[in-house]
C-alpha cells in the first residue's frame, strides 16, 4: 500500500502527516517513509532522534521499496501539474492535509480540481485545528463537504506536543507531554480509517 501526503500550500502539516502515518502503520507492518520534499524535513526530523520506521529520499526508495509492505510518501510542497499526475497515480490514497483557514481550503479546492482529470482516490484532512470555542474546523469540514469531497472522520488538533517530537526526531507518542497521547490518537484515528 502506497499513501502520500500532497499540498499545495506550505505549513499545513504535510510532512507531520506523512510521518504520524508511517508511525503508525510500522505498528501494523514494516513501513518505509520516502521523503520526496526539497526541503528534506522528514529525513532532518529523522536524523535528530530515532524513528521505528526506516526514511530514504526519493533515490533511494528504488533501492528499499520491496522491502516495506507499506510506503508512505511525503512529495514537494505545490507539486506541477505533470508532478502532480505521476504522484497521484503512483499511489492508493492521496491525503491532502489542510488547515482549517480561507488560505489553506482555496490551495486544497485548486489542487482538487487539478485532480479531477485524474482517476485517484484522495481524501482530505483537517490538520492544525483550533481548540474550541473556534469553529473554524467546523466551518472548514461543512466547506468540504457541501463541495462533495472526501474527508477524514478524524482530524488533526493543534498542539505543542508535534514541535517537541520535530525537535527530538520522535514520534509523537514519544514525547513528554501531556497532550502526547491525545496528539498520537489523532492520527491513530487517521490510520484507521485508511486501512479500514
Amino acid at each position: 500500500m502506497i499513501v502520500t501526503t500532497a499540498s499545495f500550500k506550505g505549513g499545513v502539516g504535510k510532512t507531520t502527516t506523512a510521518l504520524h502515518l508511517a508511525a503508525y502503520f510500522q505498528t501494523k507492518a514494516p513501513t518505509l517513509l520516502v521523503d520526496g520534499d526539497l526541503n528534506r524535513s522528514a529525513l532532518e526530523w529523522s536524523q535528530r532522534g530515532q524513528l521505528p520506521f526506516k526514511v530514504c529520499d526519493e533515490k533511494q526508495a528504488v533501492k528499499y521499496a520491496r522491502q516495506y509492505d507499506r510506503i508512505v510518501i511525503d512529495t514537494p510542497a505545490r507539486p506541477e501539474p505533470q508532478d502532480l499526475k505521476t504522484i497521484a497515480e503512483g499511489c492508493d490514497l492521496l491525503v491532502l492535509p489542510c488547515t482549517p483557514d480561507a488560505m489553506a481550503l482555496s490551495a486544497m479546492l485548486h489542487m482538487v480540481e487539478s485532480l479531477q482529470a485524474l482517476e485517484t482516490e484522495y481524501r482530505i484532512l483537517l490538520t492544525i485545528v483550533p481548540p474550541k470555542p473556534s469553529t473554524a474546523s467546523d466551518d472548514a469540514r461543512q466547506t468540504i463537504e457541501e463541495a462533495g469531497l472526501p474527508i477524514f472522520n478524524a482530524q488533526i488538533r493543534r498542539l505543542a506536543a508535534f514541535q517537541k517530537a520535530s525537535l527530538e526526531g520522535v514520534p509523537v507518542n514519544q514525547v513528554k507531554d501531556r497532550m502526547a497521547n491525545i496528539a498520537w490518537n489523532c492520527y491513530v484515528e487517521v490510520g484507521r480509517e485508511i486501512l479500514a
